[in-house]
């Protein structure tokens, strides 16, 4: 299938610090793209890949799992890890899961990990029905687009793929068992109007991690796709800001660079 137009990985080679940026379920590389673009312009290297299953349509989503998922961005870090000299990961909702996991299972190979609105399980009763309700209804409605500001719109699907669901739910428990695992410096910012990933996600992860340096944000303005919100420009400047703090002389002036890349899956 064809990949929805905006929703291609995006790459930059820059420095030797870099930056690995991981969506969320059922969105695209498009709504951290303005996030990835801030890095790129300070001089940073960085990779956001799409997931597989993800910028077409939901039917090619609810063929796969989390083993895909996390597949495309531990082969991604491995190979930053090659290039660069420090790495940090990234992720909104499902793509903090992945950033989290990135985290326990490499120790020190990742530097600092940051966080937008972590999704740390799946909610509500149909939850505990996904493993017989997978098998009798393919998908139910969309959780994309959750934004305040009226002007910008999430590139996701408009239907979840029960099975996709259910995968979900498996790699929520899995990173949830792991976070202890997890020492690095940690940036989590949260909405607290988001109708997607309530606040005790946010919560239980901070409670579970065992890094000592955590800093945690609230966006008050924002939804859960707070990379397209209001509070956009915080994120991206308080996550500079901690990359500066941790790697010292890695962000430069912007337009220093080079030019970033797209790619099809």
């Amino acid at each position: 299938m064809p990949l929805l137009t905006g929703a291609e990985p995006f790459r930059h080679e820059g420095g030797d610090a870099a930056v690995l940026l991981c969506h969320g379920f059922t969105g695209s590389p498009q709504s951290l793209r303005p996030w990835a673009e801030h890095l790129a312009e300070r001089g940073l290297t960085v990779s956001l890949p799409l997931l597989p299953g993800h910028g077409t349509r939901w039917q090619d989503l609810g063929v796969t799992g989390w083993q895909d998922w996390y597949a495309v961005v531990d082969r991604e870090l491995r190979l930053l890890r090659d290039r660069c000299e420090r790495v940090f990961v990234a992720g909104l909702s499902m793509g903090g899961a992945l950033a989290l996991r990135l985290a326990a299972r490499h120790g020190d190979a990742v530097s600092g990990v940051m966080v937008v609105n972590p999704a740390n399980r799946v909610h509500g009763v149909a939850a505990h029905a996904l493993p017989v309700l997978r098998h009798l209804v393919p998908a139910t409605k969309g959780i994309a687009s959750d934004i305040a500001m009226p002007s910008s719109t999430e590139l996701g699907y408009e239907r979840v793929p029960l099975h996709a669901a259910h995968s979900l739910r498996n790699l929520f428990r899995l990173v949830d068992g792991e976070l202890p695992q997890v020492t690095q410096p940690l940036l989590l910012l949260r909405s607290p109007q988001d109708h997607v990933v309530p606040p005790a996600d946010s919560a239980r992860i901070l409670g579970r991690v065992s890094s000592t340096d955590v800093t945690e944000i609230l966006l008050e303005q924002s939804y859960h796709v707070a990379t397209l919100d209001y509070d956009a420009e915080r994120i991206f400047q308080e996550s500079t800001a901690f990359i500066g703090r941790l790697a010292p002389g890695a962000v430069k002036e912007p337009g220093l660079g080079k030019e970033g890349t797209t790619a099809g899956g």
